[in-house]
């Protein structure tokens, strides 16, 4: 039972958004696994703890944690209360080590595991950042053309009497919507925004938003290649916890965080709990290999013949994290050609408009 003192603690901090990051995870794992390397008791580790952690929000939950652990609680258990930070994985990992008095063990194979989760996220942001910044300078560009210059244009062509090419008069047209519907524009596109991140959590926007992920060919690789990489990364730890291959790929089936994913991974566990192969079990959920592809399958079949899940998981989660490098440099290289291909789109048009507007005024002086 959460005390007074508990709820009132962080009374004065507002919290916007109740959620934990991953650096903050991975830091807390560790402190708390070297913590206890130097034998100090699980309370004193968590109490000491809040110093390398950034969010309210999580250090409310750990002083829930040392309530939860002072009635009695084991760590495992006391996780087990707060789902909302802690995810069923890694309660696994922890809970299959602590019986054997080795909970220091668990705690940092569960902080390098979201290390290289959070890694591969960072790799992701840190290659998609250029292409975003491209077409942002692009869009402000073409909101200054169409606010500013084309106005001032506009004058000099109106002025005289003459017959304007469609281009320049789409081009003003243009000009004209945007300069005089501007906090209209604004407003639209906050308002979708909004609803996008509405709808994102809901459960049909969430899979509507997944299938036209993987419609986009080259996000769809990067995509996969990212689940398929914690998929594996996920099988490992819990294997190497010695958790049951039944209850792991339940628990990879949630860890997935992909609707797509989690269905096919439900029909692998009904198949699998029949005595099925696993490999066998991913061939009849998906037999085109569109989610699970051949090499991936591959190297399970390998684990199934000699009994080396551990290993072999290890390998795959490691190749899939170089798979989603590849595919980000695939990405970027077509970003960029789009992006120049858009600008020389309204570029062109710009000149011709304008040139041949101003051409026809010359002619009629």
């Amino acid at each position: 039972m959460k005390n007074k003192k508990t709820k009132d603690i962080y009374a004065n901090d507002i919290i916007l958004f109740k959620t934990v990051s991953l650096k903050d995870k991975y830091n807390f794992f560790e402190y708390l696994s070297v913590m206890l390397d130097w034998w100090v008791s699980i309370i004193e580790s968590l109490e000491s703890v809040e110093w390398k952690i950034t969010s309210v929000y999580f250090k409310i939950k750990v002083k829930e944690l040392i309530t939860y652990i002072l009635s009695w609680d084991s760590f495992s258990k006391a996780m087990k209360n707060i789902p909302d930070v802690f995810s069923k994985s890694e309660i696994s990992i922890i809970e299959a080590w602590e019986a054997t008095w080795l909970l220091s063990t668990s705690l940092i194979k569960v902080s390098d595991d979201l290390k290289k989760i959070a890694d591969l996220r960072n790799n992701i942001k840190g290659a998609l950042t250029y292409p975003i910044i491209i077409f942002l300078f692009l869009f402000l560009a073409l909101f200054i053309v169409l606010t500013f210059v084309i106005p001032e244009l506009k004058e000099l062509f109106t002025s005289a009497e003459i017959e304007l090419p469609m281009s320049t008069k789409l081009l003003i047209a243009s000009s004209n919507f945007v300069k005089w519907n501007i906090w209209l524009l604004f407003l639209a596109f906050a308002s979708l925004v909004v609803f996008i991140y509405w709808y994102k959590n809901t459960e049909s926007g969430k899979r509507s938003i997944e299938n036209f992920l993987f419609w986009l060919p080259l996000i769809w690789v990067v995509y996969k290649n990212y689940i398929l990489s914690n998929i594996a990364s996920t099988l490992w730890s819990l294997v190497w916890s010695w958790v049951s291959i039944l209850k792991a790929l339940k628990l990879v089936w949630k860890a997935t965080n992909n609707s797509v994913y989690e269905s096919l991974f439900n029909d692998i566990v009904v198949t699998v709990s029949w005595w099925d192969k696993i490999v066998n079990a991913m061939l009849k959920s998906d037999p085109e290999n569109i989610y699970f592809p051949a090499d991936f399958l591959q190297m399970l079949s390998v684990w199934e013949r000699t009994a080396n899940l551990e290993e072999i998981s290890k390998k795959l989660s490691d190749q899939y994290r170089k798979e989603v490098d590849y595919s980000l440099v695939n990405l970027t290289k077509w970003i960029e050609p789009l992006a120049i291909l858009f600008s020389a789109i309204f570029v062109t048009w710009f000149a011709y408009a304008i040139v041949w507007a101003i051409l026809k005024v010359t002619q009629s002086i």
